[in-house]
């Protein structure tokens, strides 16, 4: 209960998903925070996308946006790279298309800033 805290997206603040479904804080070079669960106010794309440069560099994925702004806010890996492979069929989100709404602490910071208790899905 500390450390609970809801994911917003960051334009028009709509609950994308809650830290109580948080599963990892991986990928510091993507900046993402992995989940095992979102609100309906995710979508995901049909269609698959395919990484071209960076991180993302030959990977398949489905982008999500928000349903009521549509804003992208993440991904969800369809096929990796074996480092990323791991997160593959999880919700991640991009921490800088994301605000954190602190259930403690009342306010809003920006989820790039938030560290949540360590979590790992490579363990």
């Amino acid at each position: 209960p500390e450390d609970c805290a809801v994911f917003q997206c960051r334009s028009c603040w709509a609950v994308l998903g809650d830290s109580l479904h948080l599963c990892a804080q991986e990928e510091p070079r993507l900046g993402l925070l992995v989940c095992f669960r979102v609100t309906n106010d995710v979508v995901w794309e049909d269609s698959l996308m395919i990484g071209l440069e960076g991180a993302l560099l030959g990977c398949a994925y489905n982008a999500l946006s928000c349903r009521s702004c549509g804003l992208i806010v993440g991904i969800i890996l369809y096929s990796a790279s074996s480092d990323l492979a791991y997160l593959r069929g999880f919700f991640c989100f991009f921490k800088d298309n994301i605000l954190c709404y602190l259930l403690k602490k009342k306010m809003i910071v920006e989820a790039s800033k938030v560290i949540f208790p360590v979590v790992t899905l490579k363990e």
